[in-house]
């Protein structure tokens, strides 16, 4: 037996070259618990469910599920829009909501808040947030053309990506007022994302106007 050293685990006997025979520096256990290795997998959602934050499973098709999915996938697409160029297009900004939208991705996954109390302490979304996401769009909106008609999405790559992070935006709004209905969702939450998707619009409008591309009006 030998030792595969990325994992530090043994590994059937083998003979190739690849393999160093030398034990490993190391073993998991050592490690600090910021830096131990997390498998990827585990099969314990192979059928159809999943755990939730501070205890419960649920199906993966639950609300609660879809919510917190649907804001994965918003910053997954803002993080798409960020990558494309100019890069450096209010990317301070995108990059503070996504970090934003990981918290209110933890606060949704919490059916149980009190149970996790400290460990949410981060996840809150204070209303300065929101005010700030305010002040972005009226700052940028005063530097674009007068809007005078509803705006068909498109132009360069950067104003398509942010207008398809919008639109994700405004369906991970849905899926949370789908959970407010049935369970209980901070007030500040569905305000960040209402905000977020005007925020959004501006920024698609002011990557054409920094392309000198025209809006397309319908």
């Amino acid at each position: 037996m030998i030792q595969n050293r990325r994992y530090g685990g043994r590994v059937g006997r083998h003979h190739d070259r690849g393999f160093d025979r030398r034990p490993p520096p190391y073993r998991l256990t050592d490690l600090p618990p910021t830096l131990a290795l997390v498998k990827i997998y585990t099969r314990s959602g192979d059928t159809g469910e999943t755990s939730l934050f501070g205890g419960g499973r649920v199906p993966k098709n639950d609300p609660r599920v879809a919510a917190y999915g649907d804001v994965d996938e918003l910053s997954s697409a803002i993080g798409l829009a960020i990558a494309t160029e100019p890069q450096s297009l209010e990317s301070d900004v995108l990059g503070s909501v996504q970090r934003d939208l990981f918290s209110i991705g933890g606060t949704l996954a919490s059916p149980a808040a009190y149970k996790v109390a400290k460990a949410l302490e981060k996840t809150t979304i204070p209303e300065t947030r929101i005010a700030e996401l305010e002040a972005a769009i009226e700052r940028v909106e005063a530097g674009l053309p007068e809007l005078t008609a509803f705006i068909v999405p498109g132009g360069c790559a950067k104003s398509a990506q942010l207008h398809c992070a919008r639109s994700v935006c405004r369906r991970a709004e849905r899926s949370v007022v789908s959970l407010a209905l049935q369970e209980q969702v901070p007030a500040q939450v569905l305000v960040f994302l209402n905000r977020l998707s005007d925020l959004l619009f501006v920024l698609a409008r002011l990557a054409n106007h920094r392309a000198n591309i025209p809006d397309t009006q319908w």
